[in-house]
């Protein structure tokens, strides 16, 4: 957990001292973690991949709706000749091999933590060896990874709004008149989208696979159609389309890079899910259902255009008889609303592992399954996605403007998992540096073609994902530090635990039945909440448990697993320090009643209190002459904003309510 403001438990560093003089008993416990799922076969790898189908490829998989479209979008200036047609399928087939299966499915998704992908999990496994790097590399590291994750919200604001617009835009292909009606049906269907998140999509999860199934098997239906009619168009396999279309377009074939980029959207989520369904299941429905079915339609509407290049401007809804066009948009409708949830839910996942590894305030998490842990929902992101996608699409207005907003996060995403996982290569894994060197090089070649195309887009909306990127890296890195600060200053007000303790055995301090629970963010020294608590009430409960919480580099700390020290200290003390997964929320409650059946600890409900820290925190200009960590004056001020707009630490620690004593204090920084 954070330590943040409201003196709530945090991740403490560790290689933090933990032995304390004074000790009378020390149960060490030790610290093993949630292990991936063993290699599923039969009907539950049958379910599994059934059921990846509807979550993973939700974005990819509607990418057919607007990718080669853009490709024909007048401003390319490219007409819809055999070369050209040849060339561009040819790049889309390529791309989709060399990113998504090469890279993705072969490769990316061997970096697991303990069973969890995405790009904070692959930082977190990386950071886990200290030894990785210098401090200067590491803290580069964890900049990157900030970066990527900061990108991946703006992807998770523009993938709803291209996706929904781009199967609303099938109106348009139904009558002209209908034009009107697809930015406000767009934006109802996405207002909707965002309502009901906080019900949960366990309800509808299970309709997620087998529509998945009909969108895949429709759309290869629709390019088989349409290949049948002149089979030729397969030849655009060969890769020498590509290369002379490039070769031979100039600058002009390589700026079309960035709206071939849309046929692999959604390549991120393949290894960000990865922990919900394993890599088997990704790996048999990419290769054996998606990938076929894609590339049918993108061959198909390849064919369409040689026929009439006037479809040009929506060749997929073309690809259709008018007497499917209703059916169709519903289809696609329904698809898109899919790839929608992946995102969103991806993002509420992201913010619960930034809130966990201390990169993130305090935000409401509501556990929407009581079967899935991984099912969440956080309605200050939920707001903020859902403003933002309609801002999007009140600004963009169509696909083809929203595209060059698209591309450049999945890009710059890329590229830093690229980075990641060559440290991984290089660092955990132990590879021989050849093999480092050649893969990262062709990884990062890919990678910087795409990013380098699409960063010449940044004037036409390329700008809205990075402007929100730097906005929340600014935030993250500056809750950070913040922390940092903070701990130093509240390190700085308390005591050594010794010195604590032997100062009782001379005190006369009386002794109250019950027990009192001081959460504290370090799991060394008196906790301040403590202090204050003395100089104020001036007495002790006969049993005291000090409680510090971390956040550990894997997704899940078994339940058997929850405490790493146990520490029972002279005069009624137990010192307590449990850790979590970055993909788990703690609950107070819940450690003392393990405390209580597992180790003996006396705390009955109704005489147990919980005592909290709130500071107030008071920025300076000047950096306080015993401090050794600082930042400038306006993200301290920042810092005081996020530290008050927090989620209020008993809710979030789910602490009963008329049992928490809040004390709070000034601090200047």
């Amino acid at each position: 957990m954070p330590a943040d403001p409201a003196g709530s438990p945090s991740g403490s560093p560790p290689n933090a001292p933990t032995p304390f003089p004074g000790v009378t008993a020390a149960i060490p416990i030790p610290r093993t973690s949630h292990h991936a799922p063993q290699n599923p076969h039969g009907a539950r790898l049958a379910v599994l991949t059934l059921t990846a189908l509807g979550v993973v490829y939700g974005d990819i998989g509607t990418s057919p709706l607007y990718a080669l479209q853009e490709c024909f979008k007048p401003e390319y200036g490219l007409t819809a000749d055999a070369a050209t047609v040849y060339g561009v399928l040819s790049l889309i087939l390529w791309s989709l091999i060399l990113v998504v299966s090469f890279k993705y499915v072969s490769f990316i998704l061997r970096a697991d933590n303990n069973g969890e992908g995405g790009i904070l999990a692959m930082l977190a496994l990386i950071l886990r060896k200290t030894e990785t790097s210098s401090p200067r590399g590491r803290a580069a590291l964890i900049a990157l990874g900030l970066i990527g994750a900061a990108l991946l919200y703006g992807d998770g604001i523009i993938t709803p709004a291209i996706s929904v617009l781009g199967a609303m835009e099938g109106l348009k292909i139904v009558s002209p008149r209908f034009s009107e009606f697809v930015v406000p049906v767009t934006i109802v269907i996405i207002v909707a989208l965002f309502a009901v998140q906080r019900h949960g999509t366990h309800r509808v999860g299970a309709f997620f696979g087998p529509t998945m199934v009909i969108w895949f098997t429709t759309i290869a239906a629709l390019g088989i159609r349409e290949i049948a009619r002149d089979a030729h168009i397969l030849s655009a396999v060969n890769p020498m389309y590509a290369f002379a279309f490039i070769t031979g377009h100039g600058i002009h074939g390589f700026v079309l890079l960035g709206a071939v980029i849309l046929a692999v959207t959604g390549a991120e989520a393949l290894y960000a899910d990865m922990g919900h369904f394993g890599r088997k299941p990704i790996r048999l429905a990419w290769f054996w259902f998606v990938f076929p079915a894609l590339l049918l339609n993108y061959f198909g509407q390849g064919s369409l255009l040689l026929r009439d290049p006037s479809a040009a401007v929506n060749p997929f809804y073309l690809l259709a008889p008018r007497a499917m066009l209703y059916p169709l948009i519903g289809i696609a409708t329904a698809a898109a609303i899919i790839a929608s949830q992946a995102l969103i839910s991806g993002a509420f996942s992201l913010t619960q592992q930034c809130v966990q590894l201390g990169y993130s305030p305090r935000v409401t998490i509501a556990h929407t399954s009581k079967h899935e842990a991984g099912q969440i929902y956080i309605p200050e992101v939920n707001i903020a996605l859902a403003v933002g996608c309609v801002l999007v699409v009140l600004g963009f207005k169509e696909v083809a403007n929203l595209g060059a907003a698209y591309g450049i996060a999945v890009t710059g995403t890329m590229a830093i998992t690229t980075i990641l996982y060559a440290v991984i290569m290089a660092n955990r894994w132990n590879w021989p540096r050849w093999q480092v060197i050649t893969l990262t090089t062709l990884f990062l070649i890919v990678d910087l073609a795409f990013f380098g195309a699409n960063v010449i887009k940044i004037q036409h909306g390329g700008w809205v994902p990075l402007a929100l990127a730097a906005v929340l890296f600014m935030m993250m890195t500056t809750w950070k530090r913040g922390r940092d600060i903070l701990r130093d200053r509240l390190q700085r007000l308390s005591m050594p635990l010794s010195q604590f303790l032997e100062s009782l055995n001379s005190s006369s301090i009386p002794r109250v039945q019950g027990t009192a629970v001081f959460l504290t963010s370090e799991s060394f020294g008196v906790p301040v909440v403590l202090l204050h608590h003395l100089k104020h009430n001036k007495v002790l409960h006969q049993h005291v448990v000090l409680l510090s919480i971390r956040s550990e580099g894997i997704p899940e700390v078994a339940h058997q697993d929850r405490f790493v020290l146990v520490e029972r200290l002279d005069h009624g003390f137990l010192k307590v320090i449990a850790h979590y997964g970055f993909n788990q929320t703690p609950s107070v409650p819940e450690l003392i009643t393990q405390l209580r059946h597992e180790h003996g600890l006396v705390a009955r409900t109704m005489e147990t209190s919980y005592y909290l820290g709130r500071e107030l925190l008071i920025p300076k200009r000047e950096t306080p002459a015993d401090s050794l960590i600082t930042m400038p004056y306006f993200r301290k001020k920042l810092f005081a904003v996020m530290a008050r707009n927090a989620r209020n630490a008993a809710e979030f620690f789910s602490l009963p309510a008329g049992r928490v004593v809040e004390l709070g204090t000034q601090i200047e920084f």
